[in-house]
């Protein structure tokens, strides 16, 4: 099932999404929260306004150097355990809103990556129960000042401006992502192609993993790292991600 927010010049509310990507079915309530319900009103995909599919209401977690190539090419090694850090739920944005170049950097990159969207509350989950606290799975930019990054020594600034971690098209609930292909494009060439079957760390090792550090509440979304490729993005560019059984999340680039 692929669960869409959207808005057609009203309250933002949900959506169901036809296998092509072209209809959306509205339904009442909010997936994470509620029962939902058909309205009975449809529309195309191209007539409204596709929105984050989740704002997390409490926590984005980034896990950083989890392809070994891209670690490779950041002049390291993966670590041991999942790297962790915080991203503020003020960097999320949707498809088609701009990334928004920062005047404190010089050097922002993107860095495509499947983003998991937990489904309930949960602490201490073992990996083989890990799944379970899936909701679905969407598209994520991890966006990252890459000059502040390394001045700072540590990555909340550098990727926690506002608009720095787009997410979508959409969310999709029933999928089998041991071996995805994620490929990012920038300005139609493409920069990144690897697959999730690269991960160091699998996604029920990192949601174990954060779990315990973090309680995790439903709608909080675990970035999962990205492949080799990263590079750098300039104003009036565009990127898209896209991920095998997803879909493509598509965002222009524009200066402060």
């Amino acid at each position: 099932m692929r669960i869409a927010r959207f808005t057609t010049g009203e309250d933002p509310v949900y959506g169901l999404v036809d296998g092509a990507g072209e209809k959306i079915a509205e339904v009442t309530g909010d997936p994470l929260y509620q029962r939902i319900e058909l309205t009975g009103a449809t529309h195309r995909v191209e007539d409204v306004r596709l929105l984050a599919p989740v704002i997390p209401r409490s926590k984005i977690i980034g896990i950083g150097k989890n392809y070994a190539d891209h670690a490779a090419e950041m002049g390291g090694e993966p670590p041991a355990e999942p790297l962790m850090f915080l991203v503020p739920n003020t960097a999320v944005v949707g498809p088609g809103d701009p990334v928004v170049l920062p005047p404190q950097s010089s050097e922002v990159h993107y860095e495509g990556e499947l983003a998991v969207v937990i489904g309930r509350l949960c602490k201490d989950v073992e990996p083989e129960d890990a799944l379970g606290v899936i909701f679905g799975y969407t598209c994520a930019n991890d966006v990252t000042a890459r000059d502040l990054q390394r001045g700072d020594g540590q990555w909340a600034r550098a990727k926690g401006f506002d608009t720095f971690s787009p997410l979508g098209p959409w969310i999709e609930t029933d999928l089998d992502i041991s071996d995805l292909r994620l490929v990012t494009r920038r300005d139609g060439e493409v920069v990144q192609d690897g697959t999730t079957a690269d991960m160091v760390h699998g996604v029920a090792a990192l949601i174990s993993h954060a779990s315990k550090a973090f309680t995790l509440l439903p709608g909080d979304v675990i970035l999962t790292g990205t492949p080799a490729g990263v590079g750098p993005i300039e104003s009036g560019q565009r990127v898209e991600v896209e991920i095998e059984g997803i879909g493509t999340l598509s965002n222009p680039v524009i200066r402060h």
